[in-house]
């Protein structure tokens, strides 16, 4: 009988076993918790929520609520635990976490086609059907096993993310499309502009904004060049930016000379969401909201991701990895959770339902499973998996920027989210009856 290994009892690594196990699959789950926890590990259960209790917005009109409904729908294991353990938190989901973690733990030990191993693994085997999914402070013997399998290069430590906006947002009055010195595509990058005035006050504000940057204990605030926090570079002095992120040279509107730039790069296909480029922050999300609406044509913008520092151990997966959660050079092995690139513990379990979901086809001699890139679902694992240039990924949570656009043009925001969700459903729907028919 073929055997699953699962490495890592997380959100993810359990999402992916239970999976397999209620589909008649065995699976060995390995966890080091009870031999060597991580810095952020305070507990012996599987599944830990080690940062917050939220699981975010419930509503459909969010991206993750609509993925949480997703999940629901095809049999999660974390979100059948959220509901039986939920607390009050007003449009969120949020549980009482030694609760939700302890009812995972039992019903993963409980279950008959699933043995948990306490051990440390140091070594894939590549030749068989493996779940990778240790985590964002992966690091050891097991991130050289993961390095070997997908070389040094597509491996990151990661220390900032920048901010992500809504394309459908921008003023596109006072922004210009522009690559610096006309080099690549004109249409590569959006430009704001702004004037000595302008970028005067977003310095002073930048300046005097509250920082959240979480600190393992008797850990230094260490920046690789390339992650470099805008806020921490400003500290450089007032013109640092003008020279860096912002710098204006190569970027001009009918021959107009500008002060500084913030541009802003595409981050899918259908440019239905940009990032700021070089924005990496640790700002509180309320600072980066300000500073962000203090930029021309970024006034009323909507914020679909907030930048955040954290430690965080990541592939680069769209030049590793396949849209079903494997290596493209190893097919039997998989890689779940924040290690994946995904973003969230809701986006955590997903991938490792993802993975599940592909390992039950190919253990049951089935065909390829086409996950619609209309759900949610389906819209993230293509996100971290689409190679598209010389893009490097940013962990992703669930937004509806991920999303195709709809066949009819909405100007209101509400309706058009409403309107996406209620086609992601609709796939929904069709999509477990593939899956069931098989």
């Amino acid at each position: 009988m073929v055997e699953v290994n699962i490495i890592g009892g997380g959100l993810a690594g359990c999402e992916t076993a239970f999976y397999l196990a209620q589909r008649g699959i065995k699976v060995k789950l390995f966890e080091k918790k009870k031999i060597k926890k991580n810095e952020a590990q305070k507990s012996e259960l599987l599944a830990e929520l080690v940062c917050s209790n939220s699981f975010r917005g419930n509503d459909i009109s969010q991206g993750v609520g609509l993925l949480k409904k997703e999940l629901l729908e095809l049999g999660s294991l974390l979100m059948e635990s959220a509901l039986k353990n939920e607390v009050p938190a007003g449009g969120a989901l949020a549980v009482d976490r030694i609760k939700f973690s302890q009812y995972i733990t039992k019903t993963i030990n409980e279950h008959p086609n699933i043995e948990v191993i306490d051990e440390e693994i140091c070594e894939i085997d590549e030749n068989k059907l493996t779940v990778l999914a240790t985590g964002p402070l992966t690091e050891g013997l097991i991130l050289n096993e993961i390095k070997r399998l997908i070389g040094d290069e597509f491996c990151y430590f990661y220390d900032g993310s920048a901010p992500i906006v809504s394309t459908d947002s921008i003023n596109m009055d006072k922004v210009f499309y522009a690559s610096r010195y006309d080099k690549g595509n004109p249409t590569d990058y959006l430009n704001a502009p702004m004037n000595e005035e302008e970028y005067t006050k977003f310095y002073k504000k930048l300046m005097n904004s509250e920082k959240n940057i979480p600190h393992l204990e008797g850990e230094k605030e260490k920046y690789f060049d390339g992650c470099m926090p805008i806020e921490e570079m400003a500290r450089r002095g007032e013109k640092t930016l003008l020279f860096g992120p912002l710098k204006p040279v190569g970027l001009s509107r009918n021959g107009e000379r500008h002060h500084g730039v913030v541009q802003l790069r595409a981050e899918n296909e259908s440019k239905t969401m940009y990032n700021l480029v070089g924005f990496q922050t640790g700002l509180i999300f309320s600072a980066q909201k300000e500073l962000i609406h203090l930029i021309p044509g970024l006034e009323g913008t909507e914020i679909l991701r907030y930048g955040v520092v954290h430690r965080n151990t990541f592939i680069n997966s769209p030049k590793v990895l396949t849209i079903k959660g494997n290596l493209r050079e190893f097919e039997n092995v998989f890689i779940a959770g924040q290690l994946s690139g995904v973003e969230g513990y809701v986006e955590s379990a997903a991938s490792g339902l993802v993975c599940g979901m592909h390992i039950g086809q190919i253990i049951n001699g089935k065909g390829n499973l086409n996950i619609p890139e209309e759900m949610m679902l389906g819209a993230l694992m293509k996100y971290i998996s689409t190679d598209i240039g010389n893009r490097k990924l940013e962990p992703m949570n669930a937004n509806f920027g991920l999303l195709p656009p709809l066949d009819e043009k909405i100007k209101d925001k509400k309706l058009k989210k409403q309107k996406l969700g209620e086609r992601s459903l609709s796939f929904l729907k069709e999509f477990k009856r593939v899956l069931e028919d098989g």
